[in-house]
């Protein structure tokens, strides 16, 4: 049902008052989409420099400053040389490398404090000058909920990097907390568009509404994909395309017993995993940009974002691969899943059924 269900009808003062309050509820989930989007480019970026192990204490309600003496940045220091990672990988770093890998997993971690701050803050400040309707505080501490399970499950990633014999964090776990952060981005752009449209008038045609979810569960699925690939490093092997090592298939694909184990901790399968649903997805919102031109307004315009941004995806993602990975552009590639995303929603709420 949409939001603005109403019985008796409103008077068009409050009516008015309401639009009002509802524009302001959105503007406020926008901002916090924008930082979502935010916060997952420093993920990537925190995860590409090795730098998410460098703090071992989870502290989601202190912790906003960084150390200030030369007594806590060694404390700190002490800690992550007990760790997998400082003994196999950076052994004899010393007090200003770590400050270099401390820095950003600190902004990844501060930021995510500022989302819930912003979060909190605006929810209660709109409660209070009565813009957030009380049929949307459900939905709100629900999403409020999800930001604080996203706090947990992010720590319960970290924490996984501290086991022995393990240098990077879980793939499985680092994959659940990406997954986690495209809900809430999704829930939070979802509603602060239902905010501002209205459920349509026309029903949306068939086939390009079908081919909008298809295209846009493709680009889901292979965006948990790539989070085995970021996983596991699988971007760093076979660093041609299209072929893997002179091969369509490459040879190793089935190297690991059980079968299953294969789809995410081998890094032949899960690389050719990874670009066999990039391209198939590609090619399913090619499908859905040429019905929704066909279809004319007003569908053209989303679908033909949502192709649009899947193909520039598609093109990064060979670049990144090609380019062996690079910070700036394995960055990119995982900030630009994110407006995939933000396009499959904005499409897919454009095509919601008509008001019944």
């Amino acid at each position: 049902m949409p939001f603005d269900t109403t019985w008796p009808p409103l008077d068009a003062d409050t009516a008015e008052r309401e639009r009002a309050g509802d524009a302001a509820v959105a503007a406020w989930l926008f901002v916090v989409a924008g930082m979502i989007v935010v916060m997952v480019a420093l993920g990537g970026a925190t995860r590409l420099t090795g730098s998410g192990l460098s703090i071992m204490e989870w502290r989601p309600l202190t912790g906003w400053l960084p150390p200030l003496s030369e007594a806590e940045w060694n404390r700190l220091f002490a800690l992550y040389r007990t760790i997998p990672q400082y003994l196999e990988v950076n052994r004899g770093m010393d007090l200003a490398g770590f400050k270099e890998i401390f820095w950003l997993e600190y902004l990844h971690r501060v930021w995510g404090k500022l989302i819930g701050v912003v979060f909190a803050g605006g929810a209660l400040a709109l409660a209070l000058t009565g813009r957030l309707r009380r049929a949307l505080w459900p939905r709100v501490g629900v999403l409020f909920a999800l930001g604080g399970l996203q706090g947990l499950l992010g720590w319960f990633m970290v924490a996984s990097g501290f086991f022995a014999h393990r240098t990077t964090v879980s793939p499985y776990r680092l994959t659940m907390h990406l997954g986690l952060a495209f809900v809430i981005f999704a829930a939070v752009l979802w509603t602060a568009l239902g905010l501002l449209s209205p459920r349509p008038s026309e029903a949306p045609p068939r086939p390009v509404k079908a081919a909008v979810h298809a295209a846009g569960a493709l680009a889901l699925l292979t965006m948990l994909a790539g989070g085995f690939v970021a996983g596991i490093r699988a971007g760093f092997s076979y660093n041609t395309f299209p072929l893997m090592d002179g091969a369509l298939v490459p040879a190793g694909y089935a190297d690991l017993q059980p079968f299953v184990l294969n789809f995410f901790e081998n890094i032949a399968a899960v690389q050719f995993n990874h670009r066999l649903l990039a391209t198939v997805t590609l090619a399913a919102a090619l499908a859905a940009a040429v019905l929704g031109w066909r279809a004319g307004r007003p569908w053209r315009g989303p679908v033909l974002m949502l192709a649009g941004t899947i193909a520039l995806q598609y093109v990064l993602g060979v670049a990144t691969l090609l380019a062996v990975v690079p910070v700036s552009l394995g960055t990119l590639h995982q900030t630009m899943a994110v407006l995939v995303l933000g396009a499959f929603v904005i499409a897919a709420h454009r095509l919601r059924r008509v008001v019944a």
